[in-house]
């Protein structure tokens, strides 16, 4: 049997004609930037998951960049982040001139530890970047307690994490700000680039909005340097379809997620846990294992795909080599770098693939 690590052509076959049409009412009314499509996503979004209010944006880069710019992060700051996630976490912190400071994780959630955050906290410390990696919400109680202590703005990537919650709560409403990307791959992914930014105080979304097209409140009116981060109509058409699949395709990742807990019986492998303060929307389902490699080589005979997310932390790419992180120096990142696996969680497996996966991971 085989079973793709991720085959985003079932879920595409499966709204194909509803996705058209609206690529097609989009065409015809020629939508192309921001507009009605992209409007009426913001407004869903915004309703569904429980946020005040939400701007569409051009990629999950963009709102980062954004929300360090709303934090007043700059040169001579430091931003404490985690190391054990995708580049663009980092990249907000960097493009305004911040210095990134990278700490450990938990070693059973894999998300940024308020323990290592408040041993980094200097005189220089303007704010902090949450990730809530693979869906799984962060320790925000204590990291927001953290923050109020030392007066940091505290910006949530959530770009694994759509629809997540904390205490009930939704995951990018805690801190200051909340960051989304709609890549394809993602939980809710568009058919092509796209973002979000969400946040709880009105001065910043008021701000994140003037930047978001040329720091123009109104056209040919600019009050300050801004950028062209619009999210286009047929991104908004193709979310607004796409999010009223959202909460079904999310139960079934957690029903998948479920399966693989109760099935895999290793006493060697450690599987990811479930907090009791989050609900975790599974955007990976990833295991550790000290034998990784041979596992991924005994999973591909057996026809499972498998991928490493992520294969090198943050603090020892060489795009920070400047900083001078040396190897061992967050040693719990390091060793989830070198022992994580991913394992195939799409809606669209059926139980039959989830039980090969189960029964070759067993069996290695």
């Amino acid at each position: 049997m085989k079973v793709p690590f991720l085959d985003l052509k079932l879920q595409h076959q499966a709204i194909r004609t509803e996705v058209l049409a609206a690529l097609a009412d989009t065409y015809d009314n020629t939508r192309f930037c921001l507009g009605k499509d992209v409007e009426d996503f913001e407004k869903a979004f915004s309703a569904t998951l429980g946020y005040p209010r939400t701007l569409g944006l051009n990629s999950g880069t963009s709102p980062l960049h954004l929300a360090s710019i709303c934090g007043g992060f700059g040169p001579g700051d430091e931003i404490i982040t985690t190391s054990f996630t995708f580049a663009s976490s980092c990249w907000g912190i960097s493009y305004v001139g911040a210095k990134p400071v990278f700490v450990d994780i938990d070693a059973d959630t894999w998300c940024i530890s308020p323990e290592a955050m408040a041993k980094a906290i200097t005189p220089k410390t303007k704010g902090i970047v949450v990730v809530h990696i693979f869906g799984q919400p962060a320790r925000m109680d204590e990291i927001m307690v953290l923050a109020k202590q030392h007066k940091l703005f505290v910006v949530e990537d959530c770009a694994q994490a759509v629809g997540a919650t904390y205490k009930g709560a939704p995951i990018g409403g805690i801190g200051d700000c909340g960051t989304f990307s709609f890549y394809p791959t993602k939980n809710l992914g568009a058919c092509g680039e796209g973002g979000a930014f969400v946040s709880r105080h009105p001065a910043v979304m008021d701000h994140a909005q003037l930047l978001r097209v040329h720091g123009s409140p109104k056209r040919y009116t600019h009050t300050e340097v801004g950028f062209n981060f619009r999210m286009d109509g047929f991104q908004g058409a193709a979310l607004n379809i796409k999010l009223k699949k959202l909460a079904g395709w999310t139960a079934r990742r957690r029903a998948i997620a479920a399966q693989y807990r109760a099935g895999i019986k290793r006493s060697d492998v450690q599987l990811p846990v479930v907090p009791a303060y989050g609900e975790s929307v599974w955007h990976q389902f990833t295991l550790l294992h000290p034998k990784r490699d041979d596992l991924r080589v005994h999973l591909d005979q057996a026809g499972v795909g498998t991928e490493i997310i992520y294969p090198g932390p943050m603090h020892r790419q060489p795009c920070y080599a400047s900083l001078g992180y040396a190897a061992g120096s967050l040693p719990v990142a390091e060793k989830t770098s070198a022992t994580c696996v991913s394992l195939p969680i799409f809606p669209e497996l059926t139980d039959a693939q989830v039980e090969h996966v189960i029964k070759a991971v067993n069996a290695f």
